[in-house]
């Protein structure tokens, strides 16, 4: 959600399933997030609080994280919630017919408490490990294998890909032919694309795409495809959202095979729902190149089609 806050415009976003960064391997965490995205921001001091509520009275003191940064522009701030297993557990009221009950409150702070927020923030320095890496990225020092895509050579270090992705873990360091060769090709992928996709692995961070309209949504395509191809879940839901947003009539039909082939359910759903809302919609995809690939590639969903036109006209 969106909301303005001191003037400024800000992102809360709730991740169901993130990870503790001290504890490797584990996501087990409901997890807040709140960026700062107004544009041109920067040099403020902010705290974020959630509040796990008891939904049922008589209502016990709520469970609260309390964070304080200082923001810039597209500065964000996690604060963990509580565990899935803890909430699971018995002694916990907070779970009702599935669902849970969540406060959240951001408080930017004065000038002076905006200093006094500063000296405390200043004293540990938020983390740069995505700037390190994104430029060891970038330098190639230490890289020791080379992908070959499209003619062009791209650099990586293996540690890092096998750390961040399933697929690169079993190719790099596996029982695949991949792990004895300094030199890996890489088929039915742009270059473009991997280097995107690079660039998330070492930075957890995507950066904006060149491509606009139509365009940009089958970059988008092309990304979901590459990022489920290599076990990168977070990536993978990134550009299902982007791709959501630009579902058109020129756009769904690919993007409706796509969600089928990659198993995204509530892409998949999204475009279904696009196509049928009008026959004007259903006549003009119907006419697009995409929907002959549709029908070459996934038969089985023009017979859910039918199936759920069938249903509006009941």
């Amino acid at each position: 959600m969106v909301c303005a806050v001191g003037g400024l415009d800000w992102r809360i976003e709730f991740h169901p399933k993130a990870s503790d960064p001290s504890l490797y391997g584990s996501n087990d965490w409901i997890m807040f997030r709140v960026r700062l995205i107004s544009k041109g921001s920067g040099g403020v001091a902010a705290s974020f609080c959630c509040r796990l509520v008891d939904p049922s009275p008589p209502r016990d003191s709520p469970e609260e994280n309390i964070r304080s940064s200082m923001f810039y522009e597209n500065r964000s701030l996690d604060v963990l919630l509580i565990r899935w297993s803890d909430l699971a557990s018995p002694r916990c009221r907070k779970l009702k017919d599935d669902c849970i009950f969540v406060q959240c409150a951001l408080t930017v702070l004065e000038a002076k408490d905006a200093a006094a927020a500063s000296d405390a923030v200043a004293s540990v320095p938020s983390s740069d490990l995505h700037q390190q890496l994104g430029e060891l990225l970038r330098s190639q020092k230490g890289a020791d294998v080379t992908f070959i895509i499209a003619g062009e050579s791209v650099a990586a270090h293996r540690s890092v890909l096998a750390a961040r992705s399933p697929v690169f873990m079993a190719q790099l360091f596996g029982d695949m032919k991949e792990k004895a060769s300094t030199c890996v090709e890489i088929n039915d992928m742009e270059v473009e694309v991997f280097r995107t996709l690079l660039y998330f692995v070492y930075t957890d961070t995507v950066p904006e795409l060149d491509q606009k309209g139509e365009q940009a949504t089958l970059m988008a395509q092309h990304l979901l495809e590459a990022a489920d191809r290599y076990g990168l879940e977070r990536l993978k839901r990134i550009y299902v959202e982007k791709v959501c947003t630009g579902i058109s009539v020129g756009t769904v039909a690919t993007t409706l095979a796509l969600a089928e082939q990659h198993g995204c359910s509530e892409l998949k759903s999204r475009c279904m729902k696009f196509i049928v809302a009008t026959p004007e919609n259903l006549h003009a995809v119907a006419a697009t190149g995409g929907y002959k690939h549709l029908e070459a590639s996934c038969p089985s969903v023009l017979t859910e089609l039918l199936k759920l036109m069938a249903k509006g006209n009941k």
